[in-house]
């Protein structure tokens, strides 16, 4: 399972994984054999910013505050944009991440970096899922996020825009947070040659590991897409 997990996962998530497969055994002991193997997790490096401010945005508020907790799937988006190097130039990635249950649950993947790339995420996000009414999509205040194309778009799907402070990551830590454990478990440790093998590696972490397989210690060690299914199994059967 370590190396299933592309060697990302530390003693705590394996001891997790053993017992969700019925294994009983002491996280320390989980620690200790890791050890003397040299199974080490992969480290994270320093990430890059890629926010350019919107010098002639209106005012726009922060609707977030720094807490990114949500009462339901939907009810609180937050996104950004980051970089991945190939051999025939950079790609982006934007995301659009939910609050509630830590899914992707938009994403978009392109060689240019405009207003399309976050527009195409948050579409998906908006289509995966039926957002409940006063959703917020939080994000930094990068000239893409404040575009005009961008907010008519959110005005169309009914969502409240929301942006943190220029140059200050922690207002939108929640989606620093899910870039830095894709730079660091799928990224950093290995090259591409090409846009395209970065692109298919690009939805395998997204769809094939981090939403339905990678164990989060905030969701109780369980996985996006089992608490986003539980949350809309309980819906139904009450």
């Amino acid at each position: 399972m370590f190396a299933s997990s592309q060697r990302t996962y530390g003693y705590r998530r394996v001891h997790a994984e053993l017992l969700r497969r019925g294994v009983r055994v002491d996280d320390e002991l989980v620690r200790r054999l890791m050890r003397t193997a040299g199974l080490m997790p992969v480290q994270v490096k320093p990430r890059r910013g890629l926010t350019v401010a919107d010098r002639v945005t209106g005012p726009i508020p922060d609707l977030v505050r720094r807490d990114f907790t949500a009462p339901a799937p939907g009810a609180k988006l937050v996104g950004d944009i980051t970089q991945v190097n190939t051999g025939e130039g950079p790609l982006f990635l934007a995301t659009v991440i939910d609050c509630y249950s830590k899914s992707v649950l938009g994403w978009s993947v392109e060689d240019k970096y405009n207003a399309g790339l976050v527009c195409a995420a948050m579409t998906m996000a908006a289509g995966r899922i039926q957002l409940p009414q006063g959703a917020i999509f939080h994000s930094d205040r990068g000239s893409q996020y404040t575009s005009y194309d961008f907010a008519r778009l959110l005005r169309e799907e009914g969502v409240r825009q929301s942006v943190g402070r220029t140059g200050i990551c922690f207002d939108n830590s929640m989606a620093e947070s899910f870039f830095g454990k894709f730079k660091t478990e799928w990224v950093h440790h290995r090259s591409f040659s090409t846009r395209e093998e970065a692109r298919r590696e690009i939805i395998k972490f997204i769809e094939g590991f981090y939403n339905p397989r990678r164990l989060h210690s905030g969701l109780g060690y369980r996985t996006p897409f089992e608490v986003l299914n539980e949350w809309f199994t309980d819906q139904q059967a009450a």
